[in-house]
């Protein structure tokens, strides 16, 4: 699959600057693989369109975005190494140098990329790492965070949980895994041809008892890509804790999950591929006009769809 094929237009107005008001009232675009059929729903509607087993990712965004000066920048924490180490995004990455410190960040050592193995002073005490797509200020952080969130490590919010209440958790039938967003979640397609892509892999954890849920459950429903992308690692017969490098493209036999809530992604994303290879290239790109003919809303505050 050629890079250019994940493409298409959005008007910048339809890119989410804020959540909406109350989590479940975001939009719902509904697509029957079986059928064809599209529908239009709100959010709180989602315990009467699916049955089965809802499985949730539970990771917990770390306040990752510390800002620096001299040169002004910032440092996005990805993930903890040990000893107070992590390794971490930095720019301007040109003008920064090893052996510096900013404030309660010590540069250790340039990995290429713009990642670096950083020390850090306590516990993250930054900002919430908002994709730079959202210009606006956060007014409560707890809104970048899921309501299930418990395993603190990630880098970014799995998203697509963002739209859940207890009141909706309440009338599902729920497991937990575990996957700490990391830099390949969010990291543009770095080549021409998707399958050349190179990825770093992330962190994640399912228990034993989850997991025996999960794999006898009759019916799936995964929420968000990254929940996909445990799932069908365990599937391949990997370990219940470990990284999974799993990258999802067109031609994936799917093992584990049967149906996909997701948000609308960036193009040429890792995330578009994986649901163009859930639900079929021709099909996504349609839907996807559709959603902005619809005026949708896009991105990590904006609406779902979900994939049956």
């Amino acid at each position: 699959m050629e890079a250019r094929e994940l493409d298409y237009d959005l008007p910048a107005e339809l890119i989410a600057q804020r959540p909406a008001t109350r989590r479940d009232e975001s939009r719902l675009l509904v697509y029957s693989r079986a059928t064809g059929a599209v529908s239009h729903h709100v959010f709180r509607e989602l315990p009467g369109l699916v049955g089965g087993l809802t499985v949730v990712n539970d990771t917990r965004v770390v306040p990752a975005r510390i800002a620096i000066g001299q040169p002004r920048g910032e440092v996005l924490l990805l993930e903890p190494v040990g000893a107070g180490e992590w390794i971490a995004l930095a720019r301007p990455t040109r003008r920064l140098r090893p052996g510096r410190r900013y404030g309660m960040v010590e540069l250790l050592e340039h990995l290429g990329e713009g990642r670096w193995r950083v020390r850090l002073d306590g516990d993250p005490a930054g900002a919430p790492p908002l994709p730079p797509y959202i210009t606006e200020p956060l007014v409560d952080a707890s809104r970048y965070q899921t309501v299930y969130a418990r395993e603190s490590g990630s880098a970014a919010a799995p998203t697509a949980g963002l739209h859940f209440t207890p009141e909706v958790l309440a009338r599902l039938d729920v497991e937990r895994v575990t996957l700490h967003v990391g830099l390949d979640t969010f990291r543009p397609l770095q080549a021409e041809q998707v399958e050349e892509h190179r990825i770093h892999g992330e962190r994640y954890e399912v228990g034993a008892s989850a997991w025996e849920r999960i794999r006898s459950a009759p019916d799936v429903l995964a929420v968000g890509t990254t929940t996909v992308r445990v799932l069908e690692t365990l599937a391949r017969g990997a370990p219940l804790a470990g990284r999974t490098e799993l990258f999802i493209t067109p031609g994936f036999a799917f093992e584990r999950v049967d149906h996909l809530l997701t948000n609308f992604h960036l193009p040429r994303s890792t995330l578009l591929a994986l649901v163009m290879a859930f639900a079929g290239v021709e099909e996504m790109r349609s839907l996807y006009e559709l959603a902005i003919a619809e005026r949708y809303r896009f991105y990590s505050f904006g609406d779902a769809m979900l994939i049956l």
